[in-house]
């Protein structure tokens, strides 16, 4: 490692040991960085060397920035915090909605040497303790309107930051310098603690470098997004999600685009900004991209040239309504907050329907037995990744659990084709093991999504004394049917229709919502308990 730059060694002190760390390929052509790296600096100077200071940068609810007004804003927040006694290696709280301020903070976090702490704004006080807790967090800004929840929590001793609204962040700002030194720091220096969801037990934070920040725009956004400085880019994901932060922060800064934030992106608003903005890159869930296909008539989305698919499996049925609804092929991809974005995608003629992809430039990707075996072509495996970033939690002895013989182990069952394209089947805990039959939660999730009465479906295994399990989907019905034991025989009978009968739903609720996380993932344990 180079000599780091954090004169507060929290980060550094409580790394893993290396000796329990990912193999990281870093000699990648698109993916090699110098010892000394400000992610920071790269994003804002280096992209204004290549497509000048007066570009549109961002398209926010507080106006529009360039690249130029963008980077003075970062650099007088460097100077608040640095006059506030921010100090390199300190960790800092974000917390508000996707806007042109939150973006500010998070660069100048990055530039005065600090680690961002992302936080979702729907989290509540409870799982913000944990977050503080473990990442032992000194300063926070949070926006005006999530200052409530924040002001609950019991274990916060740090100073607050209130941004937006009637607070004073802004007259304090502004009477900072326009001008600030980038702090040195070391490429393999943390930057951010992204943490996992913790739906079901204690968070973990995932510990990423300045370099592996640059990373993923330069392997995934580079030779599968494929941008170029004239793309407008938006999307649905909290930049406090790294799906979001990738997609909407990273990727449009690395080569010079645009991106509109939207502080409310649910899908209809999402249909009417890209007419408005004619955005050409969409970052969304699958949720959401069947959300709009009824919403679609008289929208105007021939901008589109890139739809991204990620935070959840994207069903067969899904890509298939969109292409035929707007000729446009989503990019489906699998990521981990642990490896920080996409590691498995293909576009353009390299999708083939309902299969991920093949490895991203950079990564290398196989399926492995309960012993570590390397699978045959065709058979169900544990999903184990390795490439230029990977799992580095926060003193958590689970590093042992993610990292096995130098691989990532995403907790994901896929299987491999003879053309080396993979395919995901279900996660790990998903599996349904009934009368010995494994079955995949998900193909018969795909199968009901293809009949036209069902909206959303989730299907988990429950307990049952005859078979071990039994297979039960939860069905949202579309408006236009109604519940009915009829209804549920037709959904049988058509999913019998679809895969091996077997895989039958043997049990069916008609429910009005299905349980989801702050980001829109799909929580199956909760239906199980």
């Amino acid at each position: 490692m180079a000599k780091s730059a954090h004169l507060d060694t929290f980060a550094k002190d409580n790394l893993p040991d290396p000796s329990l760390w990912p193999e990281l390929i870093l000699n990648h052509p698109t993916a090699t960085y110098p010892e000394r790296l400000n992610a920071s600096y790269e994003l804002l100077e280096r992209t204004i060397e290549l497509v000048g200071a007066e570009k549109v940068a961002i398209i926010a609810a507080e106006g529009t920035y360039s690249y130029g007004q963008l980077l003075e804003l970062v650099n007088r927040i460097s100077n608040l915090l640095t006059s506030e006694g921010v100090i390199p290696g300190n960790r800092i709280a974000i917390r508000g909605p996707n806007n042109a301020m939150a973006v500010a903070i998070w660069l100048a976090i990055l530039r005065v040497g600090a680690i961002a702490v992302t936080t979702i704004p729907l989290q509540r006080a409870v799982e913000l303790e944990k977050i503080i807790e473990i990442g032992q967090i000194q300063f926070a800004l949070v926006d005006h309107r999530f200052t409530e929840e924040w002001n609950l929590i019991k274990n916060y001793k740090g100073k607050t930051f209130v941004y937006g609204g009637e607070s004073d962040f802004a007259s304090r700002i502004d009477s900072q310098s326009p001008d600030f030194k980038v702090c040195d720091t070391a490429s393999d220096d943390v930057s951010l603690l992204a943490f996992t969801s913790g739906s079901t037990g204690i968070p973990k934070a995932t510990m990423h470098f300045h370099r592996d920040i640059l990373a993923i725009a330069d392997t995934f956004s580079k030779n599968v997004v494929k941008p170029n400085k004239n793309d407008v880019f938006a999307g649905s994901p909290p930049i406090a999600f790294t799906f979001g932060l990738g997609g909407l922060v990273i990727f449009p800064f690395r080569v010079g685009a645009s991106t509109v934030l939207l502080e409310n992106a649910a899908p209809p608003i999402l249909l009417e900004k890209i007419g408005e903005y004619k955005i050409t890159c969409l970052f969304t869930a699958p949720t959401a991209y069947r959300a709009m296909l009824p919403l679609l008539e008289g929208k105007d989305i021939s901008s589109l040239r890139r739809c991204i698919s990620a935070g959840e499996h994207l069903p067969l049925a899904t890509w298939r309504a969109w292409f035929e609804a707007t000729g446009n092929k989503l990019i489906d991809g699998i990521g981990a907050t642990e490896l920080l974005h996409i590691f498995i995608s293909a576009s353009d003629h390299e999708i083939i329907p309902g299969l991920t992809g093949k490895p991203v430039p950079g990564y290398q990707a196989m399926v492995v037995d309960q012993d570590f075996n390397e699978t045959k072509d065709g058979e169900h495996g544990f999903l184990a990744v390795k490439g230029p970033t990977g799992c580095r939690y926060l003193n958590d002895s689970r590093q042992s659990n993610y990292v096995v013989n130098g691989w990532n182990v995403t907790g994901d069952i896929y299987t491999r084709t003879a053309d080396g394209y993979f395919k995901y089947e279900s996660r790990a805990d998903d599996m349904i093991i009934s009368s010995g039959y494994n079955i995949a939660a998900p193909e018969v999730e795909n199968a009901l999504l293809m009949h036209k009465a069902v909206a959303e479906v989730a299907v988990v295994g429950l307990p049952d004394d005859e078979r071990g399990m039994i297979v039960t989907a939860y069905v949202v019905l579309r408006p236009e049917f109604l519940a009915s034991d009829a209804m549920s025989k037709e959904l049988q009978d058509h999913v019998k229709g679809q895969i091996a009968p077997y895989k039958y739903p043997r049990s069916v609720h008609f429910v009005d919502s299905l349980p989801k996380t702050t980001t829109g993932k799909l929580q199956r344990f909760r239906l199980k308990s």
